[in-house]
């Protein structure tokens, strides 16, 4: 997303860049297929941005010293630094499910002639492949329950607007944006790539709070959530890791089994091209997969180390004013 000086020079400019990615990554999310993993990447490089941004306001602004601004800074930024390491985790665990898929597309395109024996044990480990797929949702479902219901990532539905947004000559209002945008955000991303909970506040929706005084970012946000929040509903709020790639690579596998099943008997490679075809598909949907997932876990940890940076240089430019 390209970077406008006024975003780091003043708080309407701020709002206006928060306005204008949200809006960007709606397109996004409309011209691709749903939680595809293009959408999931752009989601996170956008909360970099914002993040990135916000640190760079604060050094503009003459906040005062002493009150409780960096105290909510700091608050924030430790929520944000631990659901990105929930995310990292959830992430990371995706790599045994694809390295077996990928070697099971490799076992077959190695082999010219596939014999009944081959094809059992391909069958085999796809199924195995499937058990790998189902303890991962498991382990992230349970990630989930343990360390990011404590970090109450969801909207004020309630806001004193002297109190929270017109504190801190003004900051109080930068940091309700991004507490709210960044709750959406980090939701989307763990619902498309370590677990979707339906109980989650994301999916029951409730937030009359979202329109303050006609923001446009608050809308925005809004209806990026209010569009995921139905497509996850149309789909009677499945549970899971939901993102496209992920569900393709599974289909993918059940595609190539029931070629399998049905052949049957020895089987030459050149001459099969149903089995060829369904191989190919595997491959595809897995190397995307690959190449997705090792493209967030390296975002997530230049994040990580931007956050620790940002905590530090805000502490510091503090204690020097």
């Amino acid at each position: 997303m390209n970077m406008d000086p006024s975003s780091t020079n003043s708080i309407n400019g701020f709002y206006n860049f928060l306005t204008r990615g949200i809006d960007d990554l709606e397109r996004v999310f409309l011209s691709n297929n749903f939680m595809s993993i293009q959408f999931l990447q752009r989601a996170l490089s956008l909360l970099r941005s914002f993040h990135s941004q916000l640190t760079l306001l604060v050094q503009k602004l003459h906040l005062p010293l002493g009150e409780k601004w960096l105290d909510e800074y700091m608050s924030e930024s430790s929520k944000l630094w631990g659901a990105c390491h929930v995310l990292k985790a959830g992430i990371s665990s995706m790599e045994n499910f694809y390295t077996a898929g990928l070697n099971i597309a490799s076992s077959l395109d190695g082999n010219h002639h596939i014999s009944p024996q081959l094809s059992r044990q391909m069958i085999r480990a796809i199924s195995g492949c499937h058990r790998r797929a189902i303890g991962l949702e498991e382990e992230n479902r349970a990630l989930v329950e343990t360390r990011i219901e404590a970090l109450c990532l969801r909207f004020d539905e309630r806001v004193s607007i002297e109190s929270k947004l017109n504190g801190y000559y003004g900051f109080g209002g930068v940091l309700y944006a991004m507490r709210n945008v960044s709750s959406v955000l980090l939701m989307i991303l763990l619902c498309g790539l370590v677990y979707c909970w339906p109980e989650s506040s994301f999916l029951r929706g409730g937030y009359e709070g979202r329109v303050i005084f006609g923001s446009a970012f608050m809308v925005s946000t809004g209806r990026l959530q209010q569009r995921i929040a139905d497509e996850i509903n149309q789909i009677h709020g499945r549970r899971g890791i939901l993102m496209y790639e992920f569900g393709r690579s599974k289909a993918a596998m059940d595609e190539l089994r029931a070629e399998l099943e049905r052949q049957g008997g020895v089987m030459e490679w050149e001459s099969e091209v149903e089995v060829r075809e369904r191989v190919e598909n595997l491959r595809g949907y897995f190397g995307v997969l690959r190449s997705g997932t090792e493209n967030i876990v390296g975002q997530l940890d230049d994040f990580l180390d931007e956050i620790v940076e940002g905590r530090k240089r805000i502490k510091d430019f503090s204690s020097r004013r």
